[in-house]
């Protein structure tokens, strides 16, 4: 199902998320749940702990090495008892599955989405 526009935005709103590009340098299976995943994303300056709900579209072993798109400057939330620093940028494909959205080619580390 395709969500609806939301209600429109300034620039300056939108420029206040920070989009950065990091690579990810571990992951690991959150047994407790069956959609999260703990990974582990270098983000140039530090390395932040992202909670993902990806578990059902992507396995552990294929997630180290990629790069994604994370928001940077969200508040810390706890999820399923792990604390997640950022959030993933992912859409949701037909059988309702995410799907991450990741650099075409490699980029440094902590670049900045414009």
């Amino acid at each position: 199902m395709i969500a609806e526009i939301k209600p429109t935005i300034s620039l300056e709103e939108f420029q206040k998320a920070d989009l950065r590009v990091g690579t990810v340098v571990s992951a690991d299976d959150l047994e407790e749940s069956n959609k999260l995943i703990k990974l582990m994303v270098d983000i140039g300056v530090e390395r932040r702990q992202i909670i993902a709900g990806i578990k059902k579209r992507y396995k552990i072993e294929d997630l180290v090495g990629k790069q994604v798109v994370i928001i940077a400057n969200l508040p810390s939330k706890n999820l399923a008892g792990y604390e997640s620093q950022g959030m993933l940028l992912a859409a949701t494909n037909e059988e309702g599955l995410p799907i991450i959205l990741m650099p075409e080619g490699p980029v440094q580390d902590g670049a900045g989405i414009k």
